[in-house]
């Protein structure tokens, strides 16, 4: 079966009711995590969380207010590319870094990886691949953290086969096989976050499991469907399509059977 291995890639700050509606103003810790999937000799990233690119990509300009708008917490040491070389892991080991979306705390690692092959929703990425400026701050899309030669080997989801999930994934019922997963990991659209918004299921010996990436940023949300402030809705894709997930996940997390794991889930 397939193993993940979880890696936390720095921090940000914000106030909790900005994450979870009545959660009251402290400010909380929201740490960055990406995974490691492992099928037989195949490896795949999920997402990269920080870098030292964001921190130059954000240092001047209209990017200046993402850094402001939600402070980072990063050292070079915590780089996911570092952490990978302590395991005795390079970029040459990777079979692809498949991206749950575009928001530059899931990408800002992608030059760290040259020449590895990316995996994303098709549809997510002709979103935002002209935004600039403003337009781009709006979908949290800084376009100088994306590497040059990124489309050269760019390969989309919607291009992988399209099957009929197991019953115990309910009501999620159809997802896209990754190539080369033996049939272990199935990569579903969450829409509602973010333009391409997706999440994976992988089977492990121990049980399913969820990676929902943004789907939410507490279980508390999608156990008492409860979303963020409406304030949050400003830099969502789709507020209505959020819920409609947000409701898919709480339906799946009350039949127990599969565990659920979110990108930020902190001290809230």
């Amino acid at each position: 079966m397939a193993t993940i291995t979880e890696f936390e890639v720095g921090y940000c700050t914000h106030i909790g009711c900005m994450a979870l509606k009545g959660a009251g103003v402290r400010v909380c810790k929201f740490p960055a995590r990406a995974w490691l999937l492992e099928v037989g000799d195949k490896r795949w990233l999920w997402d990269t969380g920080y870098s030292d690119w964001f921190g130059s990509a954000t240092r001047r300009g209209v990017f200046r207010i993402y850094r402001h708008m939600t402070p980072v917490h990063f050292s070079s040491h915590q780089a996911l590319v570092n952490q990978l070389q302590a395991c005795g892991l390079h970029a040459r080991d990777l079979t692809g870094i498949i991206l749950s979306h575009f928001h530059a705390d899931h990408v800002a690692g992608l030059r760290d990886f040259p020449g590895v092959t990316s995996i994303c929703s098709g549809d997510g990425w002709q979103q935002v691949r002209a935004l600039r400026g403003f337009r781009a701050l709006r979908q949290a899309f800084i376009p100088a953290l994306i590497p040059p030669e990124f489309e050269s080997s760019l390969q989309f989801i919607e291009a992988f086969p399209l099957v009929e999930l197991p019953g115990e994934l309910s009501p999620f019922t159809r997802g896209y096989v990754l190539p080369g997963s033996e049939g272990q990991i199935f990569l579903v659209p969450l829409p509602g976050h973010a333009p391409g918004h997706i999440g994976a299921f992988v089977q492990t010996d121990d049980s399913w499991v969820l990676l929902a990436s943004d789907a939410a940023w507490s279980a508390t949300s999608y156990r008492e469907l409860r979303g963020p402030a409406r304030l949050a809705h400003l830099v969502m894709g789709n507020p209505q399509q959020f819920y409609q997930t947000l409701q898919s996940l709480h339906t799946l997390s009350q039949c127990g059977q599969v565990t659920i794991r979110l990108c930020h889930e902190g001290d809230l």
